[in-house]
């Protein structure tokens, strides 16, 4: 709610002082309005890329803990082709 009466706010602002403007001047404010728009999505998807790396870690993290705790010996059990699909997530890690 604060934000949205902040933005508000702001393109209010922003409209009222577009009126004693050159037409350059509110082509250059729209011009930098744009790129700050688009920054702001790139800095969201930046964000959700982060909150993904950091769930994959926890996987990864929590399947190691799941092979550790079955304590079996993969090298008998599993071929090797089975093992890199586990390292590549592809297989489950303990069944």
């Amino acid at each position: 709610m604060k934000t949205t009466l902040t933005l508000g706010a702001a393109f209010c602002a922003l409209a009222l002082a577009g009126c004693n403007q050159t037409p350059a001047e509110n082509l250059a404010d729209r011009v930098e309005d744009a790129a700050d728009t688009r920054a702001d999505a790139m800095e969201n998807q930046a964000e959700a890329l982060k909150d993904g790396a950091e769930q994959v870690r926890e996987t990864g993290e929590e399947r190691a803990d799941a092979i550790t705790a079955a304590d079996r010996n993969v090298a008998a059990t599993m071929t090797e082709e089975r093992r890199d699909a586990v390292v590549a997530n592809e297989a489950p890690a303990v069944r």
